[in-house]
């Protein structure tokens, strides 16, 4: 089934996470996306091990992530051929996205002003490491140096001298969300001006962008947030707890639930340090340490179970084999089956949105395999001769026509 987007013509000329990942969510929505790799292919088809599939063209995981729903098309930007059919695809496009460092697309001749030039309704997406300006703005941009210089390393770890990334390229993902949800606003805006934007946003900016509280703990009270491990710094107790036979983690977000959680755990609800939650903040190990007394003598099945009577939000540390395996996971189309041109039928991360009225489990369908390398070359070429054909022959009905009035 067409999506809210498949009216829409993306060329995704990025590479690796951010820009994929944003082409990625465009895809899903419906839109179709054409994929311009180099001869030697996208970067992330080079990051593994796991390689997976025949010897001779293996295939990286890292790449299947961020490549569904996507035709992959090779074309070489150094050379005069493989510009002139950027250009015809551009003069067909929707939207471009491009994560290369500031100017490289000029110097392949496709400046802002060409660009506009060859299709004044594109919407350009490009996204950068640190932005497109400012005075590093043509630094380049990987995600863990992102994480690092935007703060985040800083608020995650155990302690404040164990910095600690987190466990996915939370930068390049980020950026590309932010990147999708900007192209959906200027296309809207389309509709209204007849006319495209360039849409911009970088590795810093998606993570300063999600700073959210922790922000603010700085900018308005002069605090300066650093690690404190699975703990909230601004709730107690919330975070991961020792039990019997392994961990979990509760959420005791108000002080009714408090209450109740401290009188079925024998806690102290009213002493001094545990009677309001700023108390309990400021009282944080004595908490902690009072909450592991009660659970250790609790299995993680039963204690999950209690929680749950109690109305506690409560839940355990899952693997992403029982992630992927849990049918809950399966229920929102989170995981899809597809059939790839030479691994056959595989299980991929699905999308993270549902639109209610479409049949799919998840609501939206993926339609398209991650493609293999320049898998719709001679496809989408040859739909580019059929659309220029069509509107040649249109402008020449149109001057015979004009002349005969």
């Amino acid at each position: 089934m067409p999506g809210p987007l498949s009216d829409v013509v993306v060329v995704d000329l990025s590479r690796a996470l951010a820009g994929p990942h944003a082409a990625m969510m465009l895809g899903d929505l419906g839109a179709r996306v054409i994929k311009v790799e180099r001869p030697e292919g996208d970067d992330s088809r080079g990051w593994g091990p796991p390689f997976v599939g025949p010897p001779d063209t293996p295939e990286a995981t890292y790449f299947l992530s961020c490549n569904r729903n996507k035709e992959s098309v090779v074309l070489d930007l150094k050379d005069t051929d493989g510009r002139h059919h950027l250009e015809r695809l551009l003069r067909h496009a929707d939207v471009l996205v491009e994560n290369f460092r500031p100017g490289v697309l000029e110097r392949l001749g496709f400046s802002p002003s060409r660009l506009t030039e060859l299709n004044p309704r594109l919407v350009i997406l490009s996204i950068t490491g640190f932005g497109h300006d400012g005075p590093e703005g043509a630094r380049a941009g990987y995600d863990q140096i992102a994480q690092g210089e935007g703060g985040l390393m800083s608020l995650t770890g155990a302690s404040p001298d164990e910095p600690l990334r987190v466990g996915v390229p939370i930068a390049d993902l980020l950026a590309g969300m932010y990147g999708a949800y900007g192209v959906v606003a200027a296309l809207h805006e389309r509709t209204r001006t007849g006319r495209g934007r360039v849409v911009r946003t970088s590795l810093l900016a998606a993570i300063v962008g999600v700073h959210a509280y922790q922000g603010t703990r700085y900018t308005v009270a002069g605090e300066v947030p650093r690690a404190q491990g699975n703990h909230h710094p601004s709730i107690c107790p919330y975070g991961l707890f020792r039990c019997a036979d392994g961990i979990v983690q509760i959420s005791v977000g108000s002080e009714g639930l408090w209450r109740t959680f401290a009188a079925a755990f024998g806690l102290p609800a009213d002493e001094p340090g545990f009677a309001s939650n700023a108390e309990r903040v400021g009282n944080h190990e004595a908490v902690v340490a009072a909450v592991e007394r009660s659970f250790a003598r609790w299995p993680v099945a039963n204690l999950l179970r209690q929680l749950a009577r109690l109305g506690v939000p409560a839940g355990e540390v899952k693997t992403l084999d029982q992630v992927y395996d849990w049918e809950q996971t399966r229920s929102q189309g989170l995981v899809v089956e597809v059939d790839h041109a030479t691994l056959g039928r595989i299980r991929i991360p699905g999308p993270a949105i549902r639109l209610d009225d479409n049949p799919y489990a998840g609501g939206v369908p993926v339609n398209l395999a991650p493609p293999t390398l320049g898998q719709h070359t001679a496809e989408v070429l040859a739909w580019l001769d059929m659309v220029t054909s069509a509107e040649e022959s249109a402008e020449s009905y149109a001057e015979e026509t004009g002349e005969r009035r």
